[in-house]
């Protein structure tokens, strides 16, 4: 927008925007899921024995809460190499 060109502030809003995708993502879940839906990565609901249904029925399990931790640490991740 400013004209920046330059390969570092690329990568950083590269990061950036996902971490704030996937923060978008864990905000929107509850409403989503009234909706019967769930757009959370099924490998990491796997990992922690979690299904859609688990989410759909808004359970609050400490399997359910990791599966969130887990998604939330990947968006963490992601500011930690724009710093």
């Amino acid at each position: 927008i400013l004209g920046v060109r330059d390969i570092h502030a690329d990568h950083a809003a590269s990061h950036i925007g996902k971490a704030q995708g996937i923060v978008t993502c864990l905000r929107a879940t509850p409403y989503h899921c009234t909706r019967q839906k769930v757009f959370l990565p099924m490998d990491i609901c796997m990992l922690h024995g979690v299904s859609q249904e688990d989410f759909i029925r808004g359970k609050q399990e400490k399997n359910v809460r990791d599966v969130i931790y887990d998604v939330a640490s990947q968006a963490h991740i992601h500011l930690e190499h724009v710093r």
